[in-house]
């Protein structure tokens, strides 16, 4: 372990084999050069990845406690703390072989759990920081988001399930589409830009009809792929059916 951590090259090869699961941009490629600095960091500090998810916690809590008070612009510094975070926690786990079950379920559970809390978080704080919208608009707004986050896990969820293999490897414009799909990461840069142009109310209408479109194509995704199971085809991963 502390080998890794004072070779470079190897460090460097070690890193990128272990980050090669990873589809979505920020984590694959925005947050690549901070995320190499601070698991080689936290390799030679001999940090546990559990303690590296827990200050990714902190952060993520800290957002959400920013957004609900109007302070979406420090929130988004928290937020994209707790994204950092959320690239290192992994990476750093397959290096030092500290893989376990109870860091998987509380890396994934804090993924699938706390984007709702932000959404809801930065709707509220849309009136505290002179952005209000209208109640119902704005409920319904946030219905969609979190809607769609939540139809859009079980989608993912289901096809997992039912085929064996992430919707995502089904086919190249599959693994294309969940680059941008409406989830957490996507989502968050979408509000981050709303707040860079002045417009955090903006954001919150362009993820709301964004989380529409992308349920709407998962959805029809998973009936494709139901349809052509019943017709006896194999559902099989996209570089596979290449290879075969």
């Amino acid at each position: 372990m502390d080998s890794a951590a004072h070779d470079p090259a190897d460090f460097g090869s070690r890193f990128t084999a272990a980050r090669a699961h990873l589809v979505d941009p920020l984590p694959r490629w925005v947050w690549r050069a901070p995320a190499l600095v601070l698991t080689r960091a936290a390799v030679g500090a001999g940090l546990h990845p559990i303690v590296v998810t827990l200050a990714g916690f902190a952060f993520c809590v800290a957002a959400a406690v920013l957004f609900w008070r109007g302070y979406l612009w420090l929130g988004s510094l928290a937020a994209l703390l707790t994204l950092l975070l959320d690239s290192v926690d992994g990476t750093l786990a397959r290096l030092t072989g500290q893989v376990s079950r109870a860091g998987n379920l509380l890396d994934r559970g804090i993924d699938f759990i706390a984007p709702p809390f932000w959404w809801w978080a930065w709707v509220h704080g849309l009136g505290a920081a002179g952005h209000q919208l209208e109640e119902v608009y704005k409920g319904s707004l946030l219905l969609i988001m979190v809607g769609g986050h939540v139809v859009g896990l079980l989608i993912e969820g289901w096809f997992r399930v039912r085929f064996g293999i992430q919707l995502h490897d089904w086919r190249p414009g599959d693994r294309l589409f969940r680059m941008v799909t409406a989830r957490r990461d996507s989502l968050f840069v979408i509000l981050l830009a709303s707040l860079v142009v002045g417009r955090p109310d903006l954001g919150v209408e362009v993820g709301a009809f964004w989380s529409l479109i992308s349920t709407i194509v998962l959805a029809l995704r998973l009936a494709t792929a139901e349809a052509r199971a019943d017709r006896g085809e194999p559902i099989r991963p996209f570089h596979e059916s290449v290879e075969g």
